[in-house]
């Protein structure tokens, strides 16, 4: 009998390809992970002081929050794995691109959609003022911190959820692939639970979705989104950004248009690179998997 082969963690979600049904039960074990979350730092308040909320509260309610949607994706997929095929939630389809060009590639179109993005969300009212603070924590506290659950946790977690989960099921149920990165873009913007992020998370989510969509890669989304987050912890530390709502109060008015403009332009680009990988699959270039009682009879 031929091994399982399942020891690798992504692996372990092959066999789970969710529909739109799905999603609304991955949404709701988010959310009851985030309660959890949030009774876990309430007893870290308890024991250790308001002043380790602020200080380490993100680090174990945000991880927390991915649990139970993680553990409901593995029972899932286990109890699918014996009597259906799968679908692989990291690929590596890069060809005739190649893998590190693609790296590069996606790495600075995520900066350049993070730039034009930004006068988009300026339309919207201000920011309240205790929602700024509890942003600005997330990138102005204990440095190794935000670092963790920003450039580290947030990738990982994220993008298994909305990418390796979200998207490669709708494009597995034969969705349409736009309006299935549309959608798995949407449920990223959700997530972040108020409009000032979700715009900007839903205009690089589609980026991303469209990545995952032509390479099957898990791993370049992860990287698509280290890269955005880190750069917004480095950014939020660099001197005159403290007080600073974005680049448009960094940069004088003109420069700043011509920037915006060569971001769109630099952004078009990276897609036209992209869009050379060879398509496998009209449903996306995402690897199928035998079920178990396939392998092991082969």
């Amino acid at each position: 009998m031929a091994k399982r082969g399942n020891y690798k963690f992504l692996s372990k979600f092959s066999w789970y390809v969710p529909g739109v049904g799905g999603l609304f039960a991955l949404l709701a074990w988010m959310l009851l992970g985030g309660l959890i979350g949030g009774l876990l730092t309430v007893l870290l308040g308890a024991v250790a002081g308001q002043e380790a909320i602020l200080e380490y509260g993100t680090l174990i309610s945000y991880p927390v929050m991915f649990v139970p949607p993680m553990l409901y994706a593995a029972v899932k997929s286990n109890n699918a794995s014996m009597s259906q095929p799968g679908v692989k939630l990291d690929s590596d389809n890069y060809s005739p691109v190649g893998g590190l060009l693609c790296a590069i590639l996606v790495s600075i179109g995520t900066l350049a959609v993070g730039f034009w993005a930004e006068p988009i969300g300026s339309l919207l009212p201000p920011m309240p003022e205790m929602l700024k603070q509890a942003l600005g924590s997330l990138t102005n506290g204990n440095l190794v911190v935000d670092i963790l659950c920003v450039s580290i946790m947030a990738p990982l977690c994220e993008e298994w959820l909305c990418r390796g989960m979200v998207l490669r099921g709708l494009l597995s149920h034969r969705m349409n692939p736009v309006l299935a990165i549309i959608i798995s873009a949407l449920f990223f913007a959700v997530i972040h639970l108020n409009p000032w992020q979700a715009i900007p998370a839903f205009i690089i989510g589609c980026l991303l979705g469209y990545v995952y969509y032509k390479t099957g890669s898990l791993k370049l989304t992860m990287l698509m989104h280290c890269v955005n987050n880190t750069f917004a912890v480095i950014c939020s530390r660099l001197p005159g950004m403290e007080e600073a709502e974005g680049w448009m109060d960094v940069i004088p008015s003109p420069a700043y248009w011509i920037l915006v403009a060569a971001s769109v332009l630099l952004t078009a680009l990276v897609v036209l690179g992209i869009s050379k990988v060879r398509q496998l699959r009209p449903e996306g270039n995402m690897d199928p998997v035998p079920s178990i009682f396939e392998t092991n009879e082969a």
